[in-house]
């Protein structure tokens, strides 16, 4: 893993723990989480399209899911927001590498 997949990493968690804790204090209803979902899905689908979508984006989908199954849509949303965060990281990622190779090559 490069230092700069290292720095995203850490990007993604800190924004995923942001949007936790300014996360209002009611509780999530259905439509928050299908909203939340939504975003996420979106943003995992543009990093597919630049091809660098993580792992970790659809796990984290994947537990939105699970936690909404059993009616936990606080859980639900918090998973989904880091999802979009995920994604959102790896989009920053791929973005930022297209051309960030060509100030490694070895001239």
């Amino acid at each position: 893993m490069s230092v700069f997949q290292n720095k995203v990493s850490v990007l993604a968690l800190s924004s995923a723990l942001l949007i936790a804790a300014l996360s209002p204090a009611q509780a999530a209803s259905e439509v928050d989480f299908k909203t939340a979902y939504a975003a996420a899905e979106a943003a995992n689908k543009e990093a597919g399209r630049l091809r660098d979508q993580w792992t970790t984006t659809q796990a984290a989908l994947d537990a939105a899911n699970k936690a909404a199954d059993a009616g936990n849509f606080d859980q639900a949303v918090a998973s989904a927001k880091e999802a979009e965060a995920l994604a959102r990281a790896s989009i920053l990622q791929a973005t930022s590498e297209k051309d960030a190779w060509k100030a490694l090559e070895i001239r």
